[in-house]
């Protein structure tokens, strides 16, 4: 269920193994433009199937480099198409271009625009990068080795409300015909000119859940004569952190966050309910259950235990995203021959955060890389109201998707 669900690609279509040539990234002469777009569509960040005047700038662009391309998918989605040769071979290129609901709090002259909105994941990057690949391949296609169709997927709705997903519903798959699709996301704390290309789970799936409190309210002076939700809801919490810790084994890896706490209105009355809510973060369908079981033995023992009722609903998001072996390998390759083998990083810890490219890795093979973005010095990582996207590394992304449509797509073996 959280696998691909399709076979990979068989080696002979990718790159000969005994390629050990070092690439260089490409010398792009629009670059100024790509760092123009990127600071534009930071300074107007939208939220999750908003992205209008974003798709718009994507569409624009797309049209400009003499690239058909196709909108409404998931609402705001666009998907750029370039063809070369007779080959039916095609791939997906796939980049996020929706925001966070977030105040931004940077003051250089590219900020949001836009008062509790900001782009704090490098979605503004990841567009422009893709968009930079397509007018490259659009320019230089006669100049470069490849036989096939490329389609780049500008999705929206990344952050947690599954645009991947609505994408494929809306038939994304089923219009554009592709073998294979691959991923970016810039990564802070990886240096720039560096590369993270992991098989397997490289990004977590996320389960939220709730969990409902019922006691019996009373007076704040009177506690014997009711059931306090709340010293039932404090001992849930502590009792939750022994559910990895003592119920995986000790090589296992899952997470269990409680990331909200609501109950009571008076400073006297001991209320009749309170709410916890939190996430769930592990690798694998096995992993996820014993943990959703785990948590289910819990609630009912404490529940027995202090006299209260406890319901608990589970929310299943994301899949964890999960790399296949052949397309990680290529692109291991390409990286290798772009930035070096030593800056290649094939050992990087899988992140407990999610993504929904996840999905479209459960349909087709592929590959999520980080892209390094440099130190995020004082603790500026993803999500952070402080956070912008290194432009440093727009032509580092570029070359990659260029050199891996030569590697996937390339005509001379």
């Amino acid at each position: 269920m959280l696998g691909t669900t399709s076979k990979p690609l068989s080696n002979k279509l990718y790159l000969p193994r005994d390629r050990v040539a070092l690439m260089t990234p490409l010398n792009i002469p629009f670059l100024a433009d790509l760092g123009g777009i990127r600071r534009d569509i930071h300074a107007h960040p939208e939220l999750a199937f908003n992205e209008l005047r974003t798709a718009e700038l994507v569409a624009r662009e797309l049209s400009s480099y003499g690239l058909a391309n196709d909108r409404g998918l998931a609402r705001t989605g666009v998907v750029g198409v370039l063809r070369k040769g007779n080959s039916h071979r095609a791939i997906g290129l796939r980049a996020d271009m929706d925001a966070l609901p977030l105040l931004e709090k940077n003051d250089f002259a590219h900020r949001s625009t836009r008062e509790g909105c900001m782009h704090a994941c490098g979605h503004d990057g990841h567009t422009t990068m893709l968009l930079g690949a397509a007018r490259y391949l659009a320019e230089h296609r006669d100049q470069l080795d490849f036989d096939g169709s490329v389609y780049f997927i500008f999705q929206p709705a990344e952050e947690s409300e599954g645009g991947a997903e609505v994408m494929i519903h809306d038939g994304l798959f089923e219009r554009f015909p592709m073998d294979a699709v691959f991923g970016l996301h810039n990564w802070p704390g990886i240096p720039v000119g560096e590369m993270a290309v992991m098989p397997g789970a490289v990004m977590a799936g996320t389960c939220s859940f709730e969990m409902a409190v019922r006691g019996q309210g009373c007076h704040a002076a009177m506690p014997h004569q009711g059931v306090d939700t709340l010293v039932t809801a404090s001992q849930l919490v502590l009792a939750l952190q022994t559910v990895v810790a003592r119920n995986l084994h000790p090589c296992e890896s899952a997470v269990v966050s409680v990331t909200q706490i609501h109950g009571g209105e008076a400073w006297n009355v001991i209320p009749d309910d309170a709410v916890l809510r939190g996430t769930i973060r592990s690798f694998n369908a096995t992993t996820q259950n014993l943990v959703e079981s785990a948590v289910l033995r819990l609630c009912n023992g404490v529940a027995s235990a202090f006299g209260a009722q406890i319901s608990v609903r589970f929310d299943h998001r994301y899949p964890p995203t999960v790399n296949s072996a052949v397309e990680t390998e290529v692109c291991r390759q390409v990286a290798s021959e772009l930035f070096g083998p030593a800056r290649v990083r094939q050992t990087e810890l899988p992140s407990m955060g999610a993504e929904d490219f996840a999905y479209m890795l459960r349909e087709r093979p592929g590959c999520y890389v980080w892209l390094g973005n440099g130190p995020g010095s004082g603790g500026c990582t993803l999500h952070n109201p402080h956070y912008d996207f290194n432009d440093e590394i727009l032509p580092l992304g570029v070359s990659y998707w260029v050199r891996l449509v030569e590697a996937v797509l390339g005509g001379k073996r």
